[in-house]
């Protein structure tokens, strides 16, 4: 979208309170909106390599699944048992968690419970609970989630589940009874088991339909949801995931995993495009995934892939998972994780991203809360999104900042506010009522759960999770991190101190968090954001830039180049606005929570430290 087009749509809004599309409800503004607001939430498209805004600002999408209990029959297939706790969650989730976007999970099993009926009171669920996000002002793009196919192939005493696909598709197929041998985790179904490899291989095959029958119920379900969503929340809705961690089950002889992403995969990735494209989301990319083991980190389980021989281009974005096997084994990685642990692996991710034309998501990446390799969880999941905000490590970020590479995108697993709190009949078995953790094949990773009066407790350290990110940047982002100053234990973990180089902006941060974000301009008028979290509360935050010196930032107007607002949607969680409408400019901005009452002379050095700094590393 040109900027002067933009602008003018802004306006329009602002005027008129409506912007319509055909055939939907007509458009409302959120809790907080400012005057850029609508305009930059009327759609979400990927721009050379970036995900884009109505206004064309990169954006990064930030947040969680929702949620692992989509897999389990307690709730029918839906995250939520009511809308009001969906509200509930959406709210901490914003407030609490960081996040502004959500990868809503949805059961093939529920939505399609008779073959070729889709379930109305389903979708109507499933569409009202997505509408609570939506309302809170958190983008979502669903997902038809499975996981070793289908529930219904698993006996009511084995020591596995699965979701995904019905009953019916199971009944169709003559499966051996499953087993999987000597497996003590549960992923390992997903090529040992041959009642899981046989029926996974039929759907790719579309043996009985399967897969057109698929794809007609995502038809459906596509077409239900945005005729029963406003166009404002329409346009929050940003993608659809077509099929969660594609794997082949088993491969014709002769076939690697990259012909069979080619041969395979992709095809059902087109058939997909074409349903969103009749179901009225044209305008909104597809999030495929590759073969879910092109970048394990065990060598053993590696397989090639990466959607190598295809040219995704922006109606399609690179969405990919990562999990450290080796850490989650714990036999393969001793100790923990250590400053850059993965900026290698999500480097890889980015680069995968650029040469297919399109821009990439970590749509799942986690480690267990509980059990045994547990220890490791706060550094993995530290250097996950040390990963996710820069292609550097810490240890070299000041001295290489221009080599950090777009922030990605992602999706932590997950955010299940029923964590501990399940009844779960696993397999129908009323003698495995499941109840702690995520109910599900032993899981336990929600970030989230509900103490004993019902209200949304974090399970986490609060200062990895609720991060400082750039959710908009008005023109190019050429590097940005964020030293969260998070916990393992009674340890503080600082991975990329301020250099002994920048004395005064090393005085101002201390022993704070901090973030330093540097872009170049492209002459708007509407701000760059950054999500502000809730320890930096305007009574401590300071901030360093090119565009001025502030402590405590002032409410945003027009002309205020640095200041604070809430974030749309009601949640009380805010954001900081950075407003430079040259065109083609550096600028720079360190936020901080380190300084108490700094001194102006202290700012003003601060700044000279950071503009020298900038024009060496970015000249």
């Amino acid at each position: 979208m040109s900027k002067l087009r933009a602008h003018l749509l802004g306006v329009l809004v602002l005027l008129t309170g409506l912007l319509t599309t055909t055939g939907a409800q007509p458009a409302s503004a959120l809790p907080d909106d400012l005057w850029f607001d609508p305009a930059a939430a009327e759609t979400l498209t990927v721009q050379n390599g970036r995900f884009t805004d109505g206004l064309g600002r990169e954006v990064v999408l930030r947040g969680y699944n929702v949620s692992g209990e989509t897999k389990l029959k307690e709730n029918n297939g839906l995250p939520f048992a009511s809308v009001a706790d969906a509200k509930k969650s959406a709210t901490a989730l914003r407030a609490l968690g960081g996040g502004n976007s959500v990868r809503f999970l949805l059961s093939w099993a529920y939505a399609e419970p008779t073959r070729g009926q889709v379930d109305p009171a389903y979708l109507a669920a499933a569409t009202g609970q997505i509408r609570a996000f939506l309302d809170a002002g958190i983008r979502v793009y669903p997902d038809f989630h499975q996981d070793l196919y289908s529930r219904w192939l698993f006996d009511s005493d084995s020591w596995y589940t699965g979701d995904g696909a019905p009953k019916w598709a199971v009944d169709l197929g003559d499966y051996p009874d499953e087993y999987c041998g000597i497996c003590p985790f549960w992923g390992q179904n997903i090529t040992s088991n041959a009642a899981v490899t046989q029926a996974t291989y039929d759907f790719w095959h579309n043996e009985y339909g399967l897969q057109d029958a698929f794809l007609d119920t995502a038809q459906k379900t596509m077409t239900y949801v945005k005729q029963n969503l406003t166009a404002t929340q329409f346009a929050g809705v940003v993608g659809f995931d077509p099929w969660n961690e594609p794997h082949a089950g088993t491969y014709d002889s002769g076939q690697t995993s990259r012909a069979w992403e080619k041969d395979v995969l992709w095809p059902f990735y087109v058939k997909f495009r074409a349903r969103m494209d009749a179901a009225g989301w044209q305008a909104k990319p597809a999030f495929v995934e590759p073969n879910l083991f092109w970048n394990a980190n065990i060598d053993f389980q590696k397989q090639e892939g990466g959607l190598l021989d295809s040219t995704l281009g922006s109606r399609y974005v690179f969405n990919t998972h990562f999990y450290d096997q080796k850490a989650i084994s714990g036999v393969f990685m001793w100790g923990k994780a250590e400053d850059g642990q993965y900026v290698g692996d999500f480097g890889t991710i980015r680069d995968r991203a650029t040469a297919t034309g399109t821009t990439a998501i970590i749509s799942e990446f986690g480690h267990p809360l509980a059990g045994s390799v547990s220890d490791k969880a706060p550094t993995v999941y530290k250097a996950m999104y040390q990963a996710l905000d820069s292609r550097v490590k810490g240890a070299n970020w000041w001295a290489n900042p221009a080599s950090s590479g777009p922030v990605l995108s992602g999706s932590q697993w997950q955010w299940d506010i029923y964590n501990g709190r399940h009844h779960e009949l696993m397999n129908d078995n009323p003698n495995e009522v499941q109840t702690e953790g995520d109910a599900w094949n032993d899981e336990d990773l929600s970030a989230v759960r509900l103490d004993d009066s019902g209200k949304a407790v974090l399970r986490q350290d609060a200062r990895m999770l609720d991060r400082v990110y750039p959710s908009a940047t008005a023109g190019r982002s050429l590097a940005f991190t964020y030293e969260d100053r998070s916990r393992d234990g009674s340890t503080t973990l600082t991975w990329n101190p301020v250099p002994s180089s920048l004395p005064n902006v090393a005085q101002l941060v201390g022993s704070g968090q901090y973030a330093l974000q540097v872009w170049r301009s492209d002459g708007s008028a509407e701000p760059t954001e950054l999500h502000l979290p809730a320890s930096f509360p305007n009574a401590s935050t300071t901030v360093v830039s090119d565009l001025g010196t502030v402590f405590g930032p002032p409410a945003y107007t027009r002309t205020t180049p640095i200041a604070v607002a809430a974030e749309p949607g009601g949640t009380g969680s805010r954001r900081l606005l950075l407003t430079a409408a040259d065109s083609g400019a550096l600028h720079y901005a360190l936020v901080t929570n380190g300084a108490t009452a700094p001194s102006a002379a202290v700012l003003s050095a601060a700044r000279a430290e950071l503009s020298s700094w900038m024009a060496a590393e970015f000249n």
